[in-house]
């Protein structure tokens, strides 16, 4: 089964097609709506579920990365796993596609525990429209690699939480590090949790490259990324880069979890050459 990445173009995720033709052609259902968290912030949520005659096998919660959204190439991988039989669903974080940010700004996220539990929130409602003998999975990309962990790991450790554990766990190019091409240089990087309790939202991080840059191989996709009129390219807050690097830091693995993990030579699915991502 083709992933449906091949269908775009340059300009839109759809191709020629409109949003409700191309969720036709795939024979693919899509609902959408805000929910309002904790801290009181508006949040976009999306679902897709396969239309008759495909079964529901599974459930799948999509994580985005950092400067990513549900709206974009996301949605993409969502109906490729619809197509398969997995009820899909997915958030956008604070700050990041149609949600709300922290103060109103941008791909700021100072804290990354209040999106975990925004994600948990989200997808354990998803989870229970449908019987508890229903496996379900995590599926995520970059940062969200590291937010579905500490998800598994909330699950797990944290007596507040009583949700039903997750089946697995597919990580697709996860943020385990940061790469020199976003790394703060010299001595930057140590003295940047100053600069982020004295200034945390000054953009001072310099990096080698937009993350659209330095993620794609192929320079149509790249293009597709940046038309995203949500899509930003601004350098990271200071206090944002603080925990992008305390959250690799802190990246936990334990024998007592069970994974399904994804490995690809490529970064992403969509970034995959048409010969990889059919497999």
């Amino acid at each position: 089964m083709a992933h449906p990445i091949a269908e775009a173009n340059e300009k839109s995720p759809f191709g020629s097609l409109t949003q409700e033709e191309f969720y036709a052609h795939h024979s693919v259902s899509h609902g959408s709506e805000y929910i309002t968290n904790s801290r009181g912030f508006k949040l976009f949520t999306q679902w897709w579920t396969p239309l008759p005659p495909t079964k529901i096998i599974g459930t799948l919660a999509i994580v985005h990365g950092y400067t990513g959204e549900t709206s974009w190439f996301v949605q993409l991988t969502a109906v490729y796993f619809t197509k398969a039989g997995f009820a899909t669903c997915a958030i956008d974080h604070q700050g990041h596609g149609f949600s709300e940010g922290l103060d109103g700004l941008i791909a700021h996220i100072p804290d990354v525990n209040p999106v975990v539990d925004d994600c948990i929130a989200f997808f354990d409602s998803f989870r229970a429209r449908y019987e508890p003998s229903v496996p379900s999975f995590l599926y995520a990309e970059s940062l969200g690699g590291a937010i579905a962990l500490l998800i598994t790991l909330r699950n797990r450790d944290s007596p507040r939480v009583t949700s039903t554990p997750w089946n697995g766990v597919i990580l697709n190019g996860a943020m385990c590090g940061i790469s020199a091409k976003f790394k703060p240089p010299w001595p930057l990087e140590h003295f940047l949790s100053i600069v982020a309790a004295v200034i945390p939202t000054w953009r001072v991080v310099p990096t080698r490259g937009s993350i659209p840059d330095v993620s794609f191989k192929e320079e149509w996709k790249r293009k597709l990324a940046m038309a995203s009129p949500r899509r930003t390219v601004a350098r990271p807050r200071a206090a944002t880069a603080l925990e992008l690097l305390r959250v690799c830091h802190c990246w936990l693995f334990t024998a007592e979890m069970t994974w399904f993990a994804t490995r690809l030579v490529w970064r992403s699915f969509t970034d995959a050459p048409p010969v990889r991502i059919r497999r």
